[in-house]
């Protein structure tokens, strides 16, 4: 066999030697090692929250494994495999926020209970039989009970209930068969379903008491944040895009405009839908001294949604950036009324963005609305006047569009306004001077 020392040139190149190749090596891994250590870093920079439920779900596992150490003793469980069924539900059902833990939660003790009940009842059925007749009784029941409840997972009222109705097959099914092997068969069931609801507890107690992430809360700074976003490009598109040169503006500070960051925040608007209505439906679950039982977190949805209706426009606002030609004479006589504009928009989108985040009364949002309504009107005006055959047409087009759209967000400002303050009505959002009042 050819040695490094005696293979030629081309072989050492291939090879290489054992004292140069480890160095090598040793760099590659450090590297890996490296950029794997700086995204798990950035990952608990994001949200130092991930890091704290992971010790959560520790502590969690924990008390669980100690609980069962303790009653052991006791012989409270016939079998040391039933105590698996806590920790496996801990792994299960403890979630990021409070809402998820404690609709998976409830889901499983209230399935888990109602479908070992109901299988306990068809085994006290089926043992009047014979054993072909059991096998035919047991076998049709569950039949029915599994399709009826996959059946009712698509039904959309039953989805909030998705889990639940998962966890209702899987423990009827095995109750069901179980009770084929009748020693101590009642008392396994008992001891599972025990198991189970200590799983849960640990899981929902540990969740609530210790540094809660609360999905009400979240949406609301989402909705607040998305709106307020709206607002800061329309103030830095009044800045930025009436400027005095003749062409394309250039910033004074020599960035590029595309890497401002008013003309991306509003990009994660668009894609927030999902995250709303996930967010929405699982704060139904929770309870808290700021919203209750009852708060209206449907109209945080339809807020939502109007903020979206009215990130698109902004977006078709953001294309006419790139447009290099631009008639400086033409945007002159319109900048006044665009400007008045996007000023009283974006006002009256970041007053409504702190009303929501701070759960009080906008107050002077409709001041704002009017005036750019006003603004709008004068705008119609100017455009219905103006004669083409004095410009350019290729040059009057990006600006004229500009003036168009901004006349459009008008009125969908006013309809997320309109919402926020029906909002702000069933919330029984507080006024501002009952706040500052003693």
């Amino acid at each position: 066999m050819m040695s490094p020392e005696t293979a030629g040139p081309i072989t050492k190149y291939y090879y290489g030697l054992p004292s140069e190749r480890k160095p090598l090596l040793r760099q590659s891994w450090d590297n890996k090692v490296y950029r794997v250590a700086r995204k798990i870093k950035k990952v608990g920079q994001d949200d130092p929250r991930r890091i704290v439920h992971g010790l959560k779900v520790g502590l969690a596992l924990t008390l669980a494994s100690l609980l069962l150490f303790y009653i052991k003793p006791f012989d409270l469980l016939d079998e040391d495999q039933n105590g698996i069924w806590a920790i496996m539900t801990i792994v299960l059902i403890f979630e990021f926020s409070v809402g998820a833990t404690l609709g998976k939660g409830l889901n499983r003790m209230v399935a888990t209970s109602s479908a070992a009940a109901l299988g306990v009842g068809i085994h006290k059925i089926a043992i009047r039989s014979s054993g072909a007749g059991r096998a035919t009784v047991i076998g049709f029941f569950v039949f029915t009970m599994g399709a009826i409840c996959t059946f009712m997972r698509f039904v959309p009222a039953f989805k909030p209930y998705d889990y639940g109705l998962m966890i209702f097959i899987l423990t009827f099914s095995m109750v069901s068969v179980a009770g084929y092997q009748p020693e101590n068969w009642g008392k396994n069931v008992q001891d599972r379903i025990v198991t189970i609801i200590i799983g849960s507890v640990i899981a929902i107690v540990v969740c609530i008491f210790i540094c809660p992430v609360w999905n009400g809360e979240d949406l609301q700074n989402l909705i607040a944040k998305n709106i307020e976003k709206l607002g800061n490009f329309l103030e830095g598109f009044k800045d930025e895009y009436f400027h005095k040169g003749e062409y394309f503006p250039k910033s004074e500070d020599g960035q590029p405009l595309d890497n401002k960051p008013f003309l991306k925040g509003y990009k994660s608007v668009l894609t927030s839908k999902s995250s709303e209505e996930t967010m929405a439906n699982l704060a139904r679950w929770e309870w808290q001294y700021r919203f209750g039982f009852k708060h209206p977190w449907k109209q945080y949805v339809k807020v939502g949604a109007l903020t979206r209706e009215c990130a698109y426009k902004i977006e078709a606002l953001n294309s006419y950036f790139n447009f290099e030609f631009q008639a400086y004479e033409f945007r002159s006589k319109i900048q006044e009324q665009c400007k008045q504009i996007c000023s009283e928009t974006g006002k009256a989108l970041k007053e409504l963005a702190s009303a929501v985040k701070t759960m009080t009364k906008p107050t002077s949002v409709n001041i704002h609305i009017e005036k750019s309504k006003v603004a709008s009107r004068k705008l119609k005006l100017l455009l219905d006047i103006i004669l083409l055959e004095d410009y350019n047409l290729r040059e009057i087009i990006p600006p004229a569009a500009v003036a168009l759209i901004l006349i459009d967000v008008v009125p969908c400002i006013e309809k997320i306004a309109n919402a926020v303050h029906e909002l702000a009505y069933l919330a029984h959002f507080k006024t501002p001077d009952s706040i500052l009042s003693p």
